[in-house]
């Protein structure tokens, strides 16, 4: 590992050139070539007073969808928040904003995955109308419009159904914030929606907001 990948960065990359790193990081973790990079001791004492993550993850809870995995990346990297089928709220985009305002991080990535449990929830509860107990029900509350907005389309798999959760909570987290939304009119942020295949280990942009 050289001594340059060791130390933070400088000055934000752009949009283009964060999505352009994880993407790479992607398809090593796909071909079996990772690095784990930023992963030593070096590495956690440059962080002890600052950090400088270049992207944002937002997504789901689920354990087979550890960002820093998947995108072949180490400490502090990446910037993460997670919740089961990133259903977006007040505390999320309080972290979002966070994440652009105060560590300038040129992208926010919202990351579904196929065969989600939260979606597929949400599918099974609207074909039953048997709502789930306790605070699943908030959950499956915040997803059915995406599930609802599929059906219309006759869509009725969950990994299509996921694709257009993705869709719809990009725009959502776009719509809801004028912080990130300024940014993204900016040039200064872009938000995509991209989903990650379970088998292949690929991750792909089904949507965004900004330039890459």
């Amino acid at each position: 590992m050289s001594a340059e990948s060791l130390e933070p960065a400088s000055a934000p990359l752009t949009p283009a050139e964060a999505w352009t790193k994880l993407r790479e990081g992607n398809a090593r973790f796909v071909s079996g070539a990772t690095n784990h990079p930023n992963q030593d001791s070096s590495r956690r004492s440059a962080l002890v007073n600052t950090q400088h993550p270049f992207a944002v993850i937002f997504g789901c809870s689920d354990s087979r969808l550890a960002a820093e995995i998947i995108f072949d990346v180490g400490l502090g990297d990446v910037f993460v928040v997670r919740t089961a089928g990133h259903v977006p709220d007040d505390a999320v985009l309080g972290s979002l904003e966070y994440s652009v305002a105060l560590l300038d991080v040129p992208l926010i990535v919202v990351l579904g995955h196929d065969s989600c449990g939260a979606v597929t929830a949400t599918m099974d509860a609207f074909e039953t109308g048997q709502m789930p107990p306790g605070f699943i029900r908030d959950l499956v509350e915040r997803i059915t419009p995406s599930v609802i907005t599929a059906q219309r389309a006759g869509v009725t798999d969950v990994n299509t159904t996921v694709e257009e959760h993705v869709r719809q909570s990009t725009h959502r987290l776009v719509e809801s914030s004028k912080l990130i939304s300024d940014a993204v009119d900016a040039g200064e942020t872009a938000v995509i929606g991209v989903t990650y295949r379970l088998e292949e280990g690929k991750a792909e942009i089904v949507t965004g907001f900004g330039e890459l």
